[in-house]
């Protein structure tokens, strides 16, 4: 599992915007959101830059969580 804070990550659009992001360059993956928290957590991902840069084009900062 992969995770990342989205502080920008805001509201429902924000949701769907990540989650599509990352479905279209790790389309077998699950993904978790908790916006309140703004944590984007992904499971099956073998390549977590990939998925960075996903989130980072789609219009948001992630940092990655340890």
């Amino acid at each position: 599992m992969i995770q990342f804070e989205v502080n920008d990550m805001t509201c429902g659009h924000c949701v769907g915007a990540v989650t599509a992001a990352v479905k279209k360059v790790a389309p077998d993956v699950v993904i978790a959101i908790y916006l309140p928290q703004h944590i984007v957590r992904v499971e099956g991902v073998c390549d977590a830059g990939a998925v960075e840069l996903a989130i980072r084009e789609a219009g948001y900062s992630p940092s990655r969580k340890p």
